[in-house]
């Protein structure tokens, strides 16, 4: 799978070298929009945004997720009553 993924990732670099991007501004008199200001800053702000909802998760609620019954104390004399022989 990660031989699959790495040749997807290299045709679409090459794809995208030969036919280019398409003009997310809709500026007609541009053929096309340089990388740096406008794809790093769109890129930048997606980042920012999934970190501070991630941030949010693992700082103020990181047991929303969890299960109940990993808060129960560990008890070696008593058999879990979900394990049952078969």
């Amino acid at each position: 799978m990660p031989f699959v993924i790495t040749l997807l990732v290299i045709i679409h670099l090459i794809l995208l070298h030969l036919y280019r991007s398409n003009n997310p501004q809709g500026i007609k008199f541009f053929d096309d929009v340089t990388f740096a200001p406008y794809f790093t800053l769109k890129d930048l702000v997606g980042v920012l945004l999934f970190l501070y909802v991630f941030f949010i998760f693992v700082f103020f609620a990181p047991n929303l997720a969890g299960h109940t019954d990993n808060y129960i104390p560990a008890n070696p004399m008593v058999t879990p009553t979900h394990i049952v022989p078969e």
